[in-house]
């Protein structure tokens, strides 16, 4: 039943797909926890709490994104350590190209908003991310 539903769930964001624009593009700036992974074969693996989040920032077709770890305080630790990225278009649709000393890889961006987006890897793999917001642990109530 859970492959079904995660495959009714791909179904669903393929054909309601609105196409992404340059404009959109800018959407990828900001701090992404993954929520989901989507392999070829229908399983999936949800991320219900994750340690780390991911740093996107881009400056017109370029950019680069860094692992971070967000500290109860709303700050994070993390390094000098980032993957640059371009951004191409092919038959409409924009790709996140990594090249770095040992490999080289490309995401599709399947899907983008304020607050979510996928890309698709060559080996189908699926990566669905959600706008991080910080725990609060504000105890005070304000």
């Amino acid at each position: 039943m859970r492959s079904f539903c995660t495959l009714l769930f791909i179904l669903m964001m393929v054909s309601c797909r609105q196409e992404i624009t340059k404009e959109d593009l800018g959407y990828l700036d900001g701090y992404w926890e993954i929520e989901e992974v989507v392999f070829p074969s229908g399983d999936s693996k949800k991320y219900d709490i994750s340690t780390t989040v991911d740093y996107i920032e881009t400056s017109g077709m370029s950019g680069y994104r860094k692992k971070v770890q967000p500290l109860p305080d709303g700050s994070f630790i993390t390094s000098d350590d980032a993957e640059q990225f371009t951004i191409s278009v092919r038959d409409g649709n924009y790709f996140m190209e990594y090249r770095n000393e040992m490999s080289e890889w490309e995401e599709k961006i399947e899907s983008l908003t304020p607050t979510n987006f996928s890309v698709i890897n060559t080996d189908q793999i699926r990566y669905l991310y959600k706008r991080f917001e910080p725990i609060n642990l504000d105890t005070d109530g304000s």
